[in-house]
Formats: C-alpha cells, structure tokens, sequence
C-alpha cells in the first residue's frame, strides 16, 4: 500500500478533551487502537531534531483513505464541507472568515512524484499563539512520509529551509501574529503563510511606530474669506469636470486632529470600528515591521545523515547569512521565495465587490482620464506616502509643463514668422553673391556655392534666434519656480497626510551589512584564538563550540562595523569600474564619430548628384540612430553594474543603499544620455583647421566640421531624436510590451498542463495566487531616472530645442497613466512607506536646474551665431543693419597656398575656373603679411562669448535665488493650521487632566465624608 500524502502532528491527549482540534479533527477511539500499526508509523526521518526534542508524532492520513475509511462529519478537514472560497472572499480573509490576511509568505516545497493530491488547507480558529510550543510546526504544513526506500530522503539544503521557516513562524506567533498555511493551491510545489495581526498588536506596534491616528476631536480648516473666496469657488466650479471621482479627493472643511497612537490614551481616539480604524495600508506595513525585526537565530539545523564537514562549513555560511532581521536574509537565502501585501481584490469584473483598487483602475489607471486631476490622497491611501509623493511630484511636473510648452511654441512660432525677414539667411540664399566655398575635404572633394546651404540655414533660424535667449532665461525661472511650487505643495501634503511631526528613524542594518560584520568578528576571533593556546578536542566538542559561536554572532555584530579599510577594495572596484564605464562611453561616442567621417567621405566621393547632396542629413540620422540604440543598451547594463557596485560596497541601512545606488546610476547614465549632445554643442567644428591644412585623426580621417549654418540646427536634431526616441522605446514600449510579453508567456505556459489542469488553471484563484503571478515592485528608483533625465533635456539645452518641454508634456501625460495602470493592474502590492519628501531627488533636481543655468549659457554663447551677430552689429556693421554679416564671417583662400596632395582632383567642376574661395573662419586674407593667421575679429567675439557667459550665469542665477527667497517654503495658511493643531492638542490634554484632577477630588471628599461616618458610628457604639 503507498504511504505517501499527508502528516499531521499528532498532539498529546491531555490538550484536548472533546475530540476536535481547534477545526482539525482527530480520528475515533477505535480507529486509533487499530492493529494495523504499519499505516501509523512514526516518521523517524522526517524530522532533524535529536529524539529527546521531537515530543511531536506523524500519523499517516494517506493511509487511512487507502484502507477504505469512509470520512464523515466527525473526521478530519470535515470544514470542506462547505465551499471555504466563499467565506474567505478567494484570499482575502482566513478560512473562518473574518480574520483579515495582512500579508503573505510564499515558499517552495519538493513534492514526491508518487504523491496523490489531498486537500491540505488545515487552519487555526481560535488557537492563541501562544499556546504552541515553539519547535511545533504550523498545521497544515505537509511533511514528508516514510516511503522505505522508494522515495528520495528530503536533500539538506531543503530540510535546511523548512527547519529556518519553522523557527521562524513559531516566533512570529510568539510576537502576536496569527499565522494559516496553505499548500493546497493551483500553482503547484508552492506554499503561502497567510499572517494576520490581532488588534493588541495593530496597538502595540502603532505605538512603537508612533503612527499619528485621527482623534475625536474634529476642528475647522481655515477657509478664505471675502474676494478670495470667491475666486477659489469659481475655479471650483471650472476644474468640477476634471476632478477624480472619489470621496477623498473632495474639499475638506473640517480635519480631525491627529496624534501619536498610545495604548493608555485610546479614550482620545475613534475605535468604534476597530475593523477600519487601521487601513490595509497602515496593517501591512505594522506587519512587515514586525517580520523585519523577528530573528531566525535559534533554529536547530540538522546535518543529515552523513553529510560531512562540507555540510557544517555550508551551514554556517547560510547561518551567517542569516543575518539579524529575518525577511530580508530568508528572502534573499531563498527560504522564502517572496513576501507581499495583498491588493483590495479584483478590479475588473461585472460582479467584483467595491474596493479602492477598482476605484483606483476606474479613476487614475485608465488613458480615458488623462484630463482629469490624480486622486492623490487616494493613491496615498492605498499604496503610502512615498508612492503618493512620487506621483505627486509628476503631476506638478505635468502641469508646470504647460506653461512651458505654451512658451516654447511661441518662440518657434516666432521663428517661423522671421524666417523670411532674416537678412544672414537672405544673403546665403542669394545666388547673385555668387560665393565660392573651399572643398570641405582634400582631392576628393571640389568647390561647392553658399547658396546650396540655403534650406540649412533656414531651418537654423527656427531655433536660432533672439528668442532661444529670452527662452533660456525663462526656462531657469521656471526651474526654480518649479522647485518653490513643489516644496510649497509638500508641505500641504505633509500637513494633510499628518507627516508635519515625522523624522526618519533610523533604519535595521541590512542582512549583507550583518553578514558581513559577522564574517569580519568571527575572523577577528580567530585570530586570536590561533594566538592563545590550543587545546585537544573532540569533533563533536568542535561543532558544538562553532555553533555556539555563530549563535553568539548577533552580540558580537552589536560590537563591530565596517570601517574605510574594510571597504576600500569595494571603493577603489567602484571608482576604477566607473572610470572605465565613462570612458567606454566617450570611446562609443568617438566610434560613431569616425562612422560619420568616414560614411560621408564615402559619399563624398559618389558619383551621383543626389548622393553627394544628401551626405550631411544621411550621415546625422543616421549617426543619431546609433547613438539612440547604444544609449538605450547602456542604460540596462548601467543600470545593472550600478546596483552591483552598491551590493560590494555593503552600505549598512536600505536608505544608506538607495542613495549610493541612484547617485552611480545617475551619474553613469547622465554621461551616457548626454555625450553625444555635448560633443555636438561645444566639440564638433572647433578643431577642423582651414583648406591646405586640415586636422586629421589617424592620419586618415578629417574632422568633421559643423553645417554652414551653424551646429545649432545639428543639435537640434540631436536632442529631439535622443530624446523622442528615448522616451518611445525605453519608458513606453517597454514598460508596455515586457509586462504584456511575460503574461503572454504565461499564458502558453498554462496551455501546454494537462487539459485537467488547465482547467485547474482556469479556475477562479485565492488572492494571494493571483498576487503571486504579478511582478514584484522593484522600487521608484526607474521610475524617478527616466523623469530626472527628460528634466535635463528640458532644461540643460532648450536654447536648441524650444518644443522639448511639449514633448516632454505629451509624454507625461502618458506616463502618469501607464505608471497608475503598471501599479494597479500589473505589480504586487508594495509595501506602504512613510517618507516626507522625495529624498536625495530633490538635490538632484537642484543640480541640474543650475547646471542648466551654465550650460545654456555656453550653448547661446558657444553654438549658436548670438554672438557673433551682436559684435558685428554694434562694431563692424556700416549700416547699422546686418547685411554683410556673412561676408563678414568668411575667411579668404588663395588656391594656389594648397599644399601637395590636397588641392581637388576635379577644380572645374563649377564650369570655371576657381582663384579665391571662402571658408568659414576669422583669419587674415592671404594678401596679409600674417596669412591665414587667427584674426584680431576671433578675439573680438571671444571676448564678448565669455563676458555674455559670467554676465548672464550670475544675473540668471541672482534671479532664481530671488524667486527662492520671495516665495516661502511653507504656504501661511498651513503653517497657520499647524499652529492651531498644536494649540488644540494641547487644550485637549489641559482639559484631560482637569478632569483627572476633579475625580481625584470627588473621590477623596467621599472618603473623607465616610471616615467621618465611620468614626461617628464608632463612638457612638461605646456609649451606654
């Protein structure tokens, strides 16, 4: 007969009186005397622990289907009489119910081939936690049989991981938590733990915490009184269409005053519905709370039979990395494969029940809403305040946007409307000028007319124009009038999410920081120890010292750390690996550099007309095409290598390791992302020499030089492409297609079972199996990259691009609902964290916005001809106009100064003969004395290129700081309402301790009036 399916542990008769087990029910008297002692054999290799501690027994329930016992109401799992899905609402709740799942364990288990499908869902009803002993294991946990020698012993690294989640469970329920398995699940070889927290420890921990609750007491916001109100009820009116649908989007007017949650002033607070006065939110992160700070330090581990000493040395490594805070080390060993909050429910279905996830999907994740406002409190609700503030801060993004697409399209416009009126395009579209241009490259090359430039340099008026430098300062106020904006509208977040009183505490040292001090005390420890003197013992003595020293690992971590010496291998891999990711970046860059020069010497030379006339548009898209895809591949493999020069750095706190990350993956990305941008704003063309003697690299390839109109429109065309494309491929298709990718995978996956369990599949899931097939969150990390690098291309060059804000707008508008619908639809609730502001973000943003300052300072002056048409008019123009202004800025060649080898092979290509030609340059004609020598001109505009520079960074950066000093951080009426809070707080607590006060007085007058009855009575009974 096969003994293989289910093991309950059997408890001694003493713990119960009635037969019955807290809803497992035992087998009857007369069952239990059975002879057929071969179907209740005690399971010896199941457990690990020595005998003398096991006081746990394995009865085989397998058998007792196989032997032909008929199970009635009165035997075992009877409660599956009744569809158990129904009363758990699929997941949400325990099997009785009404105890909430606050959170979910997920493991794996090996299942032997031969067993049989049993239902194992065995749960606790009533069960106090702590009533188990700590070494039993959670009911319903499916043990291994004893299959003689047909089955495979369990393998040790298996044995390891149930043995850590044993000890670890029994000390969650020893902190209060109330714990239910279930193995019996459609997605096969899985466990979930099912954890929910009982209202002493919602308290208990909410006062640790020091969570601010809503008390009774309810007072009046501060409303605007007179033409202000007025004003503020109709915008109201305008934006109604536009405003979410949602009660906690609605204008308040009253606010219930807030404060520490404390168990002996629970008087102050509403609890007359305990079930909802901690949301789901404020539950899970209690919960995982608790799960960081529960240790798994006192787990026996059993060595197996035979194992060895490689076994021992095993262990201990897995023990060291068991760190002090259980979940982050069992997650990262694998005894836990994932842990996570669940979502409200379903949020698509005619018939699924309400909830906030499908208020959520119906009014903030649906492209159908993009006009309308984000239900940020909701948000907030839902997922917590650092989600909440992340969103909040692109939706003031977005909107802060419009202004300056509105801008950026005027100063376009305008450039449209001046094309025709622009006199230096009007003279190089002239063909009566009839200038003769120097071949742009040796013998292969021949003479060429201005005038073929005409359409460039039309075009380069779109964006080159006095505009731009009204638009540059413009954009840097609005920089900092954006940072003032959000700071102001934080504040109010703060005040109305109740963070006005929070300061992060310090952080739990992360698993790999405890493993590694631990690792760095133990080798300090033996160090000494090979210096003192050694003692014989035995194996078994050495084991057990060992053990104990690793279990005395937490003590010594508490005196330990890592100091600069123990990470100055990680410090040094990290400054060596970046500087070799920058460099690799400028050699990719100066690869795509030698592709341009070659590729349009290789057209150059092509015989057909239309080729030669298309070189510079071929050769730019083309070359900015491979830019494009090299910067899309980078950013993975950058983003990779940054996380794992973190890891080896160990940072001690997740705080400490999130800022270490962003700023190598910033760093490493912003030089990937804008290296090709700034080789075309300030490199390209400024080192190419003149006609005769032009600069070579390698001896084989001529620098290329900028297009007759200026580099500006080259720039142009840079920025947009990187930038559209960027956004197209990298945030968009991306994060649309992988997730639609991996359902479909999923999807052929469930196609290919059995048609019996695909329509096992099919069915209708508990909630935390469909939470498990979702994608685990992996932080705001990405999410806040893609937004910081598209503010640099809205800021750092704008002077070349005016429409990049309303791309920028136009893609946000986007992505605000493809992030909602990514958070909602497609990733596992993440676990709600309190944060007051964005974090190191903020300093980043800070940054670039006067970086921006700098560098658009460099491209007004630099890249574009602002300059130089300046000088001319106020100094060389006759006119005082600027005709001649091209003439002006062309340099004169004598053909006959080419040196051997570098005059064109075809010299009557333009049907005449050629004795003078022009290139763009300020150097002296050949007639001069000092031919072809930098002009005094050069010096001239140089002169005035770095006094625009200083001038208009100072006066630029005088006014930001302005704008940042006029407006104030916190809004008056908030910083009103905060005072008023703490003026109500304290009456509250003023008119507590009258009362405590005339209590106390009444019950002493009524002593003092009873003694005194007393001692009347008294005396009374001793007279006569």
């Amino acid at each position: 007969m096969e003994t293989d399916g289910i093991d309950l542990h059997r408890i001694p008769r003493e713990s119960y009186t009635d037969g019955s087990f807290h809803g497992v029910e035992f087998l009857p008297e007369d069952f239990r005397d059975s002879p057929n002692e071969r179907t209740m054999r005690v399971n010896e290799k199941y457990s690990t622990l020595p005998a003398d501690e096991k006081g746990i027994h394995i009865i085989n329930i397998r058998a007792i289907e196989d032997i032909g016992y008929v199970r009635t109401e009165s035997t075992l799992l009877n409660s599956f009489s009744q569809d158990p899905d129904a009363n758990c609402k699929y997941g949400l709740y325990f099997r009785d119910g009404k105890r909430k799942v606050d959170y979910i364990l997920v493991y794996h288990y090996k299942k032997s081939s031969f067993s049989r499908t049993l239902t194992r869902r065995i749960h606790f009803n009533d069960l106090g936690p702590r009533s188990l002993k700590q070494d039993q294991p959670l009911p319903g946990k499916a043990g291994q049989v004893n299959m003689h020698d047909s089955e495979p012993h369990m393998d040790y690294h298996e044995d390891d991981k149930r043995v850590r989640r044993e000890e670890y469970e029994n000390n969650l329920m020893q902190a209060g938590l109330e714990l239910e398995r279930d193995e019996d699940t459609k997605i096969h070889g899985l466990g979930f733990v099912k954890i929910h927290a009982p209202w002493n420890v919602l308290c208990r921990e909410a006062e640790f915490m020091k969570l601010k609750m809503p008390t009774k007491k309810v007072y009046q916001i501060h409303q605007p009184h007179g033409l202000l109100k007025k004003i503020n009820s109709v915008i109201q009116k305008i934006t109604e269409p536009i405003q979410p649908k949602v009660a906690e989007h609605k204008h308040q007017t009253v606010k219930r005053l807030s404060y520490p949650f404390s168990r002996e002033k629970q008087h102050l607070f509403d609890l007359s519905d305990r079930d909802s006065f901690f949301d789901s939110k404020t539950r899970s992160t209690i919960v995982y709370e608790i799960l960081k700070r529960t240790t798994c330090t006192k787990a026996k581990y059993s060595m197996g039979q035979g194992e060895g000493r490689k076994k021992e040395t095993t262990l201990l490594n897995k023990r060291r990395k068991c760190g002090k805070y259980g979940i982050t080390s069992l997650l990262a060993n694998g005894v836990y494969s994932a842990a996570y909050p669940l979502h409200d429910g379903d949020y698509e279905g005619e018939h699924v029940e309400h909830n906030d996830r499908k208020l959520l999907c119906e009014e903030w994740a649906s492209y159908g809403v993009f006009y309308k406002y984000q239900p940020i409190d909701l948000v907030r609700k839902y997922f917590g305040e650092k989600i909440g503030l992340y969103f909040a801060w692109l939706g003031v993004y977005t909107q802060m946007l419009i202004p300056a697409s509105i801008v950026g399209i005027i100063v376009f416009l305008y450039g449209c409307a001046t094309v025709d009126e622009n006199i230096p395009s009007m003279e190089m579209c002239d063909q009566r000028n009839n200038i003769t241009m120097c071949p742009l490259c040796d013998r292969t090359c021949s003479y060429w007319k201005l005038s073929s430039a005409c359409a460039t340099s039309r075009a380069s008026h779109l964006f080159d124009n006095p505009a731009t430098v009204f638009f540059s300062v413009f954009m840097a106020l609005w920089a900092a009038t954006f940072m003032e904006h959000w700071k102001r509208k934080q504040m109010r977040l703060n005040y109305r999410w109740d963070l006005t009183g929070f300061e992060e505490e310090e952080d739990h040292p992360r698993a790999e920081y405890e493993a590694k001090v631990l690792e760095k005390s133990l080798r300090k420890e033996s160090k000494n120890k090979e210096k003192g003197p050694q003692l014989p013992e035995e194996a078994a003595n050495k084991w057990r010292q060992r053990v104990k020293r690793v279990m005395a690992g937490v003590k010594l971590t508490e005196k330990e750390k890592l100091t600069w010496k123990d990470r100055f291998p990680a410090y040094f891999t990290n400054f060596v690996s970046i500087i070799f990711m920058i460099g690799l970046t400028f050699a990719i860059v100066f690869g795509v550099i030698i592709y341009r020069i070659s590729t349009a010497a290789a057209l150059a030379i092509s015989s057909t007309p239309g080729g030669r006339s298309n070189v510079r548009v071929t050769v730019t898209a083309t070359a900015v095409i491979i830019n494009l895809v090299v910067i899309i591949i980078l950013d993975e493999v950058y983003g990779c290598i940054a996380r794992w020069l973190t890891q080896i750095e160990v940072p001690k706190t997740d705080k400490s390791f999130e800022e270490r990350l962003i700023f190598k993956a910033f760093l490493l990305k912003f030089v990937n992302a804008y290296t090709p941008i700034f080789y075309v704003a300030f490199f390209k063309g400024r080192f190419v020499g003149r006609p005769g003697d032009y600069v070579y690299i390698f001896h084989s390839f001529r620098m290329e030089e900028c297009a007759p109109g200026g580099c500006l429109m080259e720039l142009c065309i840079q920025l947009s492409i990187i930038m559209l494309g960027k956004q197209l491929i990298q945030n968009n298709l991306f994060e649309i297609g992988i997730p639609k990718m991996k359902k479909f995978i999923r999807y052929l996956k469930s196609k290919r079972r059995r048609p019996g369990d695909h329509e096992e599949y099919l069915k209708k899931k508990q909630r935390y199996e469909v939470d498990y097939n979702l994608e685990p969150f992996a932080g705001l990390t990405p999410e806040y990259m893609e937004m910081i690098i598209q503010f640099g291309f809205v800021t750092l060059f704008v002077a070349s691009f005016p429409l990049a804000p309303l791309f920028a707008l136009l893609n946000n508008i986007i992505e605000i609902r493809l992030d909602a619908k990514k958070f909602v639809t497609e990733l596992r609730r993440p676990v709600a964290v309190r944060a007051k502001d964005i974090g190191i973000w903020y300093n980043i943003l800070r940054g670039v916005g006067k970086l921006a300052v700098i560098i658009n300072a460099f491209v007004i002056s630099f890249t574009s001809d602002f300059i130089p048409r300046l000088v001319y008019l106020y100094m060389y123009s006759e006119s005082g106009t600027m005709h001649g202004f091209v003439n002006h800025t062309l340099s004169y060649f004598n053909v006959s100064d080419f040196q051997d080898g570098t005059a064109p092979n075809d010299a009557m290509e333009l049907g005449y003969p050629v004795q003078i030609c022009r290139y763009k340059d300020y150097r002296d004609p050949p007639w001069s004395e000092t031919k072809y020598d930098i002009a005094k001109d050069f010096w001239a505009v140089l002169a005035a290129r770095l006094a625009f520079v200083i001038v208009f960074q100072n006066l630029v950066m005088f006014m930001s700081d302005f704008v940042d000093w006029i407006i104030p951080d916190i809004p008056k009426d908030i910083s009103q309402q905060i005072h008023k809070e703490k003026v109500l707080m304290v009456e509250v607590f003023m008119k507590e301790e009258q009362g405590k006060l005339q209590l106390l007085e009444n019950w002493g007058g009524k002593e003092k009036r009873k003694g005194f009855t007393e001692d009347n009575r008294n005396f009374l009974s001793l007279l006569p």
